[in-house]
């Protein structure tokens, strides 16, 4: 049981949701850029939420599905179709063997992301599935995916082949994700303040919450670099290296800002004037050059009161989807 990529995308790879633990030995958590994106293809397809996906950026790849499956694609909205036929996203598909998923035009969002049933037969490297690009090692051969690359799927404990009512390419199982209030308000990122922020002039502090900053081109999975208003420390310094994160908001020397992402350093040397707040990661995730965003500071309590929500959701979700496919295999088996 297999897939096998025809044709690559610009950056197509296999991540889950990081690599925890090895910050001291500076390996960073890489992983997945929208981690809730990645948990709930999973969850829909009633696998472990920390089961290999391939994270897909547009221009999409097309990929050949060798057997039937049961898959759902999470994230972006790249027009998902299926030989030509539209699939829906955030929703379990069962498509049939020798049928092409492809990603013909790029509508909304950053990243898509694939999750077959049973998750992808992949090596563990500390524990985690994730590509770690930089250092060539961990998911798919420690690279992209590229044309000719056959990655098996495990074998389901059960026979997605039989759920299929017609003779159609695909067909849509009943339920689907309502995923709204996750990325609602898409350029509006909440953040927590750092441990610089009493360094910043009045007006650099006045100027984060006040303007839009775009994220420029040279953007990436290590890092967002932003275009926008100038801001200043008080009073310039040398810094220390200190331990970063997921969401980090450095001031560099010349004023800009840059957020750090999926695959930023362990540690760094600049100004740490705020943290994303985790549950809106995953809509900054989603943002692509060119976009803006607008940044406003809570405390940490409604930062934390929005998480456990966001997670509450998920495993709100993850029992309904088990319930929902083990109701299918029930019929199927009546």
């Amino acid at each position: 049981m297999s897939i096998v990529i025809i044709k690559p995308g610009i950056l197509d790879t296999i991540q889950d949701t990081g690599r925890t633990g090895q910050g001291s030995f500076g390996i960073n958590t890489g992983g997945a850029m929208d981690r809730f994106a990645a948990m709930m293809a999973n969850i829909l397809t009633g696998n472990n939420v920390k089961e290999a996906v391939i994270e897909i950026h547009y221009p999409g790849p097309q990929i050949l599905f060798e057997n039937d499956a049961l898959i759902c694609i999470t994230g972006a909205d790249f027009t998902a179709g299926l030989n030509d036929e539209p699939l829906p996203s955030w929703q379990p598909v069962l498509i049939r063997k020798n049928t092409v998923l492809q990603f013909p035009v790029s509508k909304k969002g950053a990243r898509a992301y694939l999750a077959v049933q049973g998750g992808f037969v992949i090596d563990k490297w500390l524990n985690s599935y994730s590509t770690n690009l930089k250092a060539g090692i961990g998911g798919w051969k420690g690279r992209k995916l590229e044309k000719g690359d056959e990655i098996f799927f495990k074998q389901s404990k059960r026979c997605v082949s039989s759920l299929f009512k017609s003779e159609n390419n695909f067909q849509i199982l009943r339920w689907r994700a309502d995923i709204g209030k996750v990325y609602e308000q898409p350029h509006e990122i909440f953040f927590i303040r750092g441990y610089e922020w009493d360094e910043l002039t009045r007006e650099s502090t006045e100027a984060l919450e006040e303007s839009n900053f775009i994220i420029r081109s040279s953007s990436d999975r290590m890092g967002y670099q932003l275009k926008g208003t100038h801001l200043h420390l008080a009073e310039k310094k040398e810094m220390v290296s200190c331990a970063v994160s997921f969401g980090t908001i450095q001031l560099l020397p010349n004023g800009n800002l840059v957020v750090l992402m999926a695959d930023h350093q362990t540690t760094g040397g600049y100004p740490r004037i705020g943290h994303i707040i985790s549950a809106h990661l995953p809509k900054l995730a989603q943002l692509r050059p060119g976009d803006n965003i607008r940044f406003k500071a809570i405390d940490i309590d409604k930062a934390e009161e929005q998480l456990f929500f966001q997670q509450h959701e998920i495993q709100i979700w993850q029992r309904a989807c088990a319930e929902k496919l083990n109701s299918i295999y029930a019929e199927h088996r009546s």
